[in-house]
């Protein structure tokens, strides 16, 4: 009968040790998805402020080519003809 006990006592032994180890790997999980939504949160606005970066970037080349430089002198051309193209379609809508 002893042998039965022991064995019954070993096993809620391991049942606890398991229980404690669940609660501590739930507790870890929790802080994991914490730690997950903060650091997504903090890609979207490292991700925005790098587009609105490159952005600036496009704007100081084309204002650059502007004052002289021939650094970026294609591409600010190449901006300008495209703006003219669509101020002329607006005035040809505005005709009609």
């Amino acid at each position: 009968m002893s042998e039965i006990t022991e064995i019954v006592d070993n096993l809620e032994n391991r049942i606890s040790k398991l229980l404690h180890k669940y609660d501590v790997m739930k507790q870890a999980n929790e802080s994991l998805q914490k730690e997950l939504t903060t650091v997504r949160s903090e890609y979207g606005k490292l991700e925005e402020d790098f587009n609105a970066s490159k952005d600036q970037i496009q704007s100081l080349k084309a204002a650059n080519a502007m004052l002289g430089s021939t650094d970026h002198k294609r591409e600010t051309k190449l901006k300008i003809n495209s703006l003219i193209r669509e101020i002329d379609q607006c005035i040809v809508q505005l005709s009609e």
